[in-house]
């Protein structure tokens, strides 16, 4: 795997076009991360943040897996889909390189159809630290703390679409912000044989901090959930491996 002078991100890029290609592609994200602002079919993120928040009451029901499910459990299971594919590549380009993807919301992109959501950028910038030898090189942005990068991105490009979803469906913050916190988490020990050692799922959510900080408990063989993603509120339905309720308990509610 090599990474080039022009490119910081030809490392994650790689990495990305490999793993959709052994899965038979990503749905959720172009492996490049960049789209054509050309090309006809993508919608920015932002305009899904215009109250009264009719497109993104749209896109909520249009890509819903429970179409009979309550519209916030809806925008909660939408929620949990769009933070993955959003937060993956932060995620892996932090543990392959130390060089972080960073999607300026008002450059963020998505399309849909009824089977799920796909998420690019018009450009995107790349974190990285004073010793990386691409520091100050086209399209990077040098930094002291990466964790401060990523905090920074979540709340400049995730908040103020859990804000809208929230202001629609009055699901709390925390829940939605629960889903990023695994969705940071669950690529690093999914594709953990893809990476290099060094700086495991907890170190990343350490140096992040809030508002993901503390909505993962780590166990020796794995990691649990201290939010739900609601998919468990269900009629016949079984909890999530990681979720915060036991099966015992869901049977009971």
């Amino acid at each position: 795997m090599t990474t080039t002078l022009a490119d910081p991100l030809a490392g994650l890029r790689e990495l990305l076009e490999r793993l959709a290609a052994e899965r038979g592609g990503f749905q959720g994200l172009l492996p490049g991360l960049t789209a054509d602002p050309g090309e006809g079919g993508w919608t920015p993120v932002a305009e899904l943040t215009r109250p009264p928040y009719d497109l993104l009451a749209g896109l909520i029901d249009q890509i819903s897996v429970v179409r009979e499910a309550p519209r916030h459990v809806r925008a909660a299971l939408m929620w949990k889909t769009y933070a993955y594919w959003h937060s993956m590549p932060v995620a892996l380009g932090w543990a392959l390189n130390r060089r972080v993807p960073l999607m300026p919301f008002a450059e963020t992109v998505y399309r849909a159809s009824d089977t799920g959501i796909t998420i690019a950028a018009t450009s995107v910038t790349t974190a990285v630290l004073p010793g990386d030898p691409l520091a100050g090189a086209p399209g990077t942005v040098v930094v002291h703390d990466l964790g401060a990068a990523i905090r920074e991105t979540l709340l400049t490009s995730q908040l103020p679409l859990i804000k809208a979803i929230g202001g629609l469906t009055k699901i709390g913050a925390r829940n939605l912000w629960g889903s990023t916190a695994e969705s940071l988490v669950y690529p690093l020990r999914t594709f953990a044989d893809a990476l290099p050692p060094g700086g495991g799922p907890a170190d990343l959510l350490a140096a992040v901090g809030d508002p993901v900080g503390g909505l993962i408990d780590f166990t020796a063989d794995g990691y649990r959930r201290r939010t739900c993603c609601l998919w468990v509120t269900l009629p016949d339905t079984e909890p999530c491996a990681t979720c915060c309720v036991s099966a015992s308990s869901a049977k009971n509610t």
